[in-house]
Formats: C-alpha cells, structure tokens, sequence
C-alpha cells in the first residue's frame, strides 16, 4: 500500500549536528585581529604583521585584503615603509624582536595575547627565583619560541612528552620550575606534569595556571558533545595548535571518527552519507562565519536539528592597547570575520 507523504515534510535525511559553545574566536584572539583593523584604519596600508596574527587562512587573506602585509622577520620591511607600523602576533614573540625593532626605529604594536604575556612573565619569575624553567609545549610553535626566547639560551628546556621527563638531567643542586605552552591538551599536558612532579617532587609550578581558559572550555565542550557522535568537524588550521588538540579530544572521548577542515570547502560530503549526530566545533583562531557556512553547508543536504552543547560562558574581553583606542570599531569593520549580522 502507498503511504501518503505530508506536504511539509522533508525529504532529506535528519541530522542532529551538537554545536559546542564555546567555540571559535577567544578573547586574545579577537584582540589581535583588532589591533590590525584598527592599525589600518589610524596609519592606513601597509600594516606589515610580523608571522600570521593568528593561524588561520581564513582570517589572514581577510586582513591582506585589507592591507596587511604579512612577513616573518623585520628585515623584510621596505625602507621605504619604514615609518609603517607592524604588529606582532598573538602567539608572543622573543625579545629580541621588540630590541630589534626599536634599533630599526619601527612603530611596534605588540598583539601577544594576555595569557601568553602571563606565562612569559611565569618563567622571567622562575628565572628570577633561581630556578631553570621546564617548558612544556610543542618544539617549533611560535608562542614556545617566543616565551624561550623570553631569557637566555640554556635558561629554558623543552619537554614535550613523558620521554622527555625521563630523560632530563638535573644539576645537584639546581631548582626547577615550570610553565606550559597555552593551547595544549589539558589531558596531555596533565600526564606530563604527573611524571615531572613524580620524578622531581619539589619542582616548582607556575603562579597560576598556564593553559588558557579558552583551550580549557574549548576541550570541555567537545568532551561533553563527542560520546556516540559519528563525525566530529573541528573548524580550524593545520599549523593552529588548540584545534589540532580538539581533534584528538573528539575522538579520544567518543566519537566515531573526527577532522579538521578550514572551510565547508574542505568537507568530503562521501564521509558525512549516512551520519545520524554530527559534532561541530571550531578552534580560537577560527571565526564564527565560517562555523556557520559549514553548517548552511549541511542543511542543503540534511533537515538539521541543532543541539547546543554548552560547558561554559566566556565573558572575558581583552582590549586593545592606547594607542588605538581613540579609533572607533565598527561591526562593518570586523563583519568579515563575524558576519554582517
């Protein structure tokens, strides 16, 4: 017998997709993407931007379309932009580079996040204190570059796994403090710190915690959306620290299969066929417009359901420095990154 179909009913498969909250942008992140907006609107172009604001494609064709300019090292700027500002990135840099950048006579914009500024000052202290500091991150990212290069060669020594904690050698005598990179795995990084104080009980943790509450809240949310999931999209960069972490996250707690993607362009459509619950979350760097056409993306295919798995509110905002505050932001100003809306 041939059932009759209402007239409003769909004709696509269901699909639940659990939106993490919170997700995308954090407030260091945010922060620095301001301070280039705004260095282009009070200089005008060139802004030159020393290594990528923050790691996503996304937001860095954006802030070129704009004017940015963006390089890796001071010397790349043209003598004729010499009185051009630059902005270092969220990530932190060495300080040499602002020593640098005062014997170029350069217009300096500093865009380190807050938090990373906070484990710079952790290890200075740890230094200060007598003590050789252990760093607990990812060889080659450039907020460990930049908080290693916070003191001089030998005063800092990396560890990136349990390994590393086995092996390390400790002159008699010495003291030992730590800190770690900010958008690591709270679940790795505890690991690693359950050997260190294991091995060396008396070592010295940092004044207050060094993983940032974003990578903390971000972490937690896909923990809560992963169980039974059967794909988990994190929204982010390949090089972007924190969203290569919820990657693992998803999958270590639960769901079926987990990937990163940049965009909705990045989305293997032959993966998602058949899928029931869909997890969704995006890292720090990555902006809520591109969340959103990714999941436009799926109600062209599916008859969604959104289900919000939230874990906290993130009320922190982080303002720019003085020199740009007497420069109005506007939301067309930022409505690349955040939409029009």
């Amino acid at each position: 017998m041939v059932q009759s179909v209402p007239a409003n009913a769909s004709s696509k498969p269901p699909l639940t997709i659990r939106l993490c909250e919170p997700r995308g942008f954090c407030a260091g992140v945010d922060r620095a993407i301001q301070i280039v907006v705004l260095a282009l609107k009070k200089y005008g172009a060139p802004v030159y931007v020393r290594h990528e604001i923050v790691h996503n494609k996304y937001v860095v064709e954006g802030l070129k379309a704009m004017g940015a300019v963006f390089i890796e090292e001071l010397h790349e700027i043209p003598a004729e932009h010499i009185d051009s500002p630059v902005v270092f990135s969220a990530h932190g840099v060495p300080k040499s580079v602002p020593r640098d950048a005062q014997a170029r006579n350069l217009l300096y914009l500093d865009a380190t996040c807050p938090l990373v500024s906070k484990v710079h000052k952790q290890a200075i202290r740890h230094h200060r204190l007598g003590r050789h500091v252990l760093l607990v991150g990812h060889a080659g990212h450039p907020e460990v570059i930049g908080t290693m290069g916070q003191l001089e060669d030998g005063a800092v020594t990396l560890i990136e796994t349990e390994e590393d904690v086995a092996n390390l050698k400790r002159e008699e005598g010495q003291e030992l403090g730590f800190v770690s990179q900010t958008t690591l795995s709270v679940d790795d990084t505890e690991a690693i710190l359950k050997a260190l104080m294991t091995r060396f009980p008396d070592v010295h943790a940092p004044a207050a915690e060094s993983i940032c509450y974003a990578t903390t809240n971000r972490q937690d949310a896909v923990k809560e959306a992963a169980p039974g999931v059967d794909m988990f999209l994190i929204v982010g960069a390949p090089n972007s620290s924190n969203s290569m972490r919820l990657v693992e996250v998803a999958t270590r707690f639960g769901a079926k299969d987990s990937m990163l993607v940049q965009g909705a362009a990045d989305i293997d459509w032959s993966k998602v066929e058949g899928i029931a619950t869909l997890g969704l979350s995006a890292g720090a760097s990555a902006p809520e417009i591109l969340v959103d056409e990714i999941i436009n993306g799926f109600r062209d295919r599916f008859d969604v359901t959104l289900d919000l798995a939230i874990t906290a509110k993130e009320t922190e905002n982080f303002p720019v420095m003085r020199a740009l505050r007497d420069v109005e932001l506007t939301r067309q100003d930022m409505a690349y990154f955040n939409g029009a809306a």
